[in-house]
This record gives structure tokens, C-alpha cells and sequence, in this order.
């Protein structure tokens, strides 16, 4: 299945002078969930009604890497956009989605760093649109030189999140524990509009993948009866 991380790695990858290898690693890896072959989880992608949207715009490399978390949200959220971030210029395609009618789009960005009056901390039901959360995919210090960077987007209301749990990513370090990587996010949001089901859901996929991602490096098999596998196989069904 092919999804919009999917294609932008793609178009990246077709820029690479050379080929990109992941760190700490030069086995070869599945094309559709970018982890060793021997730890696939394709089959166990799940499949979870959303009316929500999410748009990623994600920094230069971000795709690349098969760590990145925002593959995930597209694996589980059908209408996910993602498009590469440049100083310099931006995808009109991504303009034509911020202006589309049936989208109500949040930037999604610590409040503490915005105006007051552009800081919202709620996803209100509006008649007629569908909420779009619009997330900048990259490293701390990266999305916020995006956010500054960005001023075709200084008119979207800013969703500030009031995360309670610490990040339970282990696949990068950051400085903060509750600093959240992408995935966790978009959980976030979705839990915000209602969508307990696929927040839930993306929070035990990106559990499930971080097993195999793990468990692959130090040549472990995979437990596909440990509590976050079965949490997976309640929640949704696998996609064929």
C-alpha cells in the first residue's frame, strides 16, 4: 500500500546522490514498513475509520529514516498529506489543502512560543469541516526554525497540547522526556477530537513497531503475543 510518506520518500529518494543508509545498520529493509525483513510488520498494519485529516510537513530528511513516526500515522490515518519543507519556497499543493473548505487545519505547536490570541487548546465541532492537524515532522530544533520560517501559516490557530504521560519513544534520544515524537502527536490529536479509537490505536501501532525496529537490531525474533500485539489485533483489522 502506498501512502503519502511513502511517495515524498520516494521523490527523495530519487534526489540522493548517493544511497542512504540508516544508522547503525546496512541491512536490507521492507520497501513498506521500513524494517528488517525478517521483522516485517506489514500484516499487521490496522485499518481505523478517521474523520480527522493530518498533515505532515516533514524536514529535508525526515523521510528517510526508517525511524520516522510519521509513516506510521499515514499507515493508520487515511487522509494524511505529507510534503517536504523548504525555506525558500513551498509546495503549492500544500497551500491548495490549507485552503481547502472541508478542512478546518490546527498547526499544531507549543503554545508558549505563539501569541496568546493564536493558541487554542481545543478541537470545537464545526458544521460543514473536518479538523486537520498540521504537524512539523522533524527534531526539536528543526521544527522550530520550520515554525519560524513558515509565514504561510501564521494565520492557522495554533493547537497547544497538554501532554500528561512521558514519551515512550525509544528509537532516538531527545533532551526531554516530554518532548513526543510525531506519532504520539498525532495520538494526542486525535484523542482531542473524539477519535479515541484511532488514537489508541496509533499509540499501539507505534508500541508494536518499536518491538520489531528494536528487536530486528539485536537480532531478536519478534513476540507476537506480548500485551501491545494483542492490544493491536483488538483494536483494528489488519489491512489486506
Amino acid at each position: 500500500m502506498s501512502h503519502a510518506v511513502a511517495r515524498l520518500r520516494a521523490v527523495r529518494m530519487a534526489r540522493l546522490d548517493k544511497p542512504f543508509v540508516a544508522r547503525g545498520s546496512r541491512a536490507p529493509r521492507c520497501p513498506g514498513c521500513r524494517v528488517m525483513f525478517s521483522h516485517c510488520l506489514c500484516a499487521l498494519r490496522p485499518q481505523v475509520p478517521t474523520h480527522c485529516g493530518m498533515c505532515l510537513i516533514m524536514c529535508d530528511i525526515e523521510p528517510l529514516k526508517p525511524s520516522n513516526t510519521g509513516w506510521l500515522i499515514a499507515d493508520v490515518v487515511q487522509d494524511t498529506a505529507a510534503f517536504g519543507w523548504s525555506r525558500t519556497e513551498v509546495d503549492p499543493a500544500l497551500l491548495t489543502l490549507l485552503a481547502d473548505p472541508q478542512w478546518a487545519p490546527y498547526l499544531v505547536f507549543p503554545g508558549e512560543f505563539v501569541a496568546t490570541e493564536r493558541v487554542v487548546t481545543e478541537v470545537p465541532v464545526i458544521p460543514g469541516k473536518r479538523p486537520l492537524f498540521v504537524l512539523l515532522d522533524a527534531t526539536w530544533p528543526e521544527a522550530r526554525k520550520m515554525f519560524r520560517k513558515s509565514p504561510y501559516l501564521n494565520h492557522l490557530p495554533v493547537l497547544s497540547l497538554q501532554p500528561e504521560q512521558l514519551s515512550r519513544y525509544r528509537l532516538r534520544r531527545s533532551t526531554r522526556d516530554d518532548h513526543l515524537c510525531t506519532s504520539e502527536v498525532a495520538a494526542l490529536c486525535l484523542a482531542l477530537a473524539g477519535e479515541s479509537q484511532a488514537a489508541e490505536t496509533l499509540e499501539t501501532y507505534l508500541d508494536v513497531f518499536t518491538n520489531h525496529y528494536l528487536n530486528a537490531k539485536q537480532s531478536v525474533p519478534p513476540d507476537l503475543e506480548d500485551a501491545a500485539h494483542q492490544r493491536l489485533r483488538a483494536l483494528a483489522v489488519p489491512a489486506r
